[in-house]
């Protein structure tokens, strides 16, 4: 993956960069390589550090209902402290991890729809310009994998999947937002539950799972939602069956009454802590859909304008980012 700007806000006959992300999708907690390929301009450049920065795209709910935005969720200064001279190229291998709750992007290679960018920022005498955007694809960690596949041979569909800016109560979230991925219910659950909303909070030694069952009301009951949280090891998943466990999850869930629901759980905020009010939402996401098969999570997409839709999407982040950052300068 590779971007290439011209520093205009260092003027004509500025430095140009190119970055190239090493090949293939990445996983959270995992390694993020690649290299920083500079070349010089017309004269003698001072350059005083190189900077990636890890970008998503974020839904935000609040009184006047929902917008979105972008959030940055990790920098990495990789360079810095040197001469760039005239013409010259220099390029700068770099090797950074990423963090343990990066969502995911893609699963069995099917875009689910999240958009996370990389983007350089270079400092030049006194100076700083950041550079466009590169789309970052992120697969599941073994054990989030495994989850998945389970939930997928027990009929359930995955409907779409986004971010949503906020923090789960009661667990060790460390990011500003969390990813929520909606399924379907199982033909098992269909008749009491609308959806499953699911969040993976992984992190160095374990992966925290919050389900979420929306329940479907009676003719003298009203809806309600019912939450669960779970815990497993990076290396425990192996050997174990777990469409049984996930089963009895989803059974716990839709036995609950209502006042385990999320409001008691779940608070939204912007990235500096101030809140928006209580209560759990689902946007509709960005309109990808995956669907489940007998043999696992199958790989299709609901049609070729869903396909479209994502990529227009992926195209507005970055040039509403580019139009939000301005030319450059210092911050």
């Amino acid at each position: 993956m590779v971007f290439k700007k011209l520093l205009g806000s260092l003027g004509v006959g500025s430095p140009t960069v190119d970055t190239v992300l090493t090949s293939g999708a990445a996983v959270p907690g995992g390694s993020l390589s690649g290299h920083v390929h500079l070349r010089g301009g017309s004269a003698d450049f001072t350059v005083e550090s190189i900077t990636l920065e890890l970008l998503a795209r974020v839904e935000a709910e609040h009184a006047e209902g929902e917008s979105e935005g972008t959030v940055g969720f990790g920098r990495f200064t990789v360079s810095g402290g040197f001469v760039l001279a005239e013409g010259a190229e220099h390029s700068i291998p770099f090797d950074v991890m990423l963090p343990w709750e990066t969502p995911i992007t893609q699963l069995y290679g099917q875009d689910l729809g999240i958009v996370l960018g990389v983007r350089t920022e270079l400092a030049v005498a006194g100076a700083r310009d950041k550079g466009d955007l590169d789309r970052l694809s992120i697969t599941p960690l073994p054990a989030q994998e495994a989850l998945l596949e389970a939930l997928g041979q027990l009929g359930f569909g995955f409907k779409s999947a986004d971010l949503e800016l906020g923090h789960i109560r009661g667990t060790g979230q460390l990011l500003p937002f969390y990813q929520e991925i909606e399924l379907s219910p199982a033909p098992q659950y269909a008749h009491e539950v609308n959806e499953i909303e699911l969040t993976f909070l992984a992190g160095p030694g374990s992966l925290e799972v919050v389900l979420e069952a929306d329940k479907r009301g009676g003719f003298f009951t009203e809806g309600s939602d019912a939450l669960g949280r779970f815990t497993v090891g990076h290396h425990d998943y192996q050997g174990r069956d777990w469409s049984t466990e996930v089963d009895s999850w989803i059974r716990s869930l839709v036995a609950a009454r209502s006042a385990h629901g999320t409001q008691d759980a779940y608070g939204y905020g912007d990235a500096y802590g101030h809140g928006h009010g209580e209560g759990h939402g689902s946007g509709p996401g960005l309109g990808t859909a995956v669907a489940a098969g007998a043999a696992g999570l199958a790989v299709g997409v609901a049609g070729g304008l869903v396909a479209a839709e994502v990529v227009d999407e992926v195209g507005d982040f970055f040039e509403d980012d580019e139009e939000d950052e301005g030319d450059g300068g210092e911050d």
